[in-house]
């Protein structure tokens, strides 16, 4: 039997395209869940000290990831536009990439702010900053390895 590339394209590409918008629903997914769960008693330690941003809060997810209002929308956000990257391949890709990028300016914005300054007004701290280096290194990762196109 002789298959030829051709008739494989399809199959490859529906294939790619399908893994990139599941990866960028699961990212989603979990960006959704963190931010829900960032407003939980229990499993945010010390959330009656929430502030709506800055890092005057002892409010600690899973008691180790300072939290803030501020800092839980955003993972709401990041929630919702990563479940739309279920509907396209692009938004997919481009979530993964451009919210990898943001990630690492605010993993290096968190390295180089003082914590207790003015300047951290999303309320990060050392576990933050640091979860937030492999979240971007793993959306960037995954952007351009599920989100290439096929050679058909």
């Amino acid at each position: 039997m002789n298959i030829s590339m051709s008739s494989q394209s399809p199959a490859v590409s529906g294939s790619t395209r399908l893994q990139v918008q599941m990866v960028s629903g699961l990212f989603g997914a979990v960006f959704l869940l963190v931010g829900i769960l960032g407003f939980v008693p229990g499993i945010t330690a010390n959330l009656g000290s929430i502030s709506f941003a800055g890092h005057h809060t002892d409010a600690a997810l899973l008691g180790l990831f300072q939290v803030t209002v501020l800092h839980n929308i955003v993972h709401l956000l990041f929630g919702i536009v990563g479940m739309l990257g279920l509907r396209s391949r692009g938004l997919a890709k481009n979530f993964l990439i451009v919210g990898g990028i943001i990630y690492a300016v605010l993993w290096i914005y968190g390295m180089v702010i003082p914590m207790e300054s003015m300047g951290n007004f999303v309320g990060l701290n050392t576990a933050d900053n640091w979860l937030h280096f492999v979240l971007a290194a793993a959306m960037i990762t995954t952007g351009f390895v599920f989100g290439r196109k096929s050679r058909g």
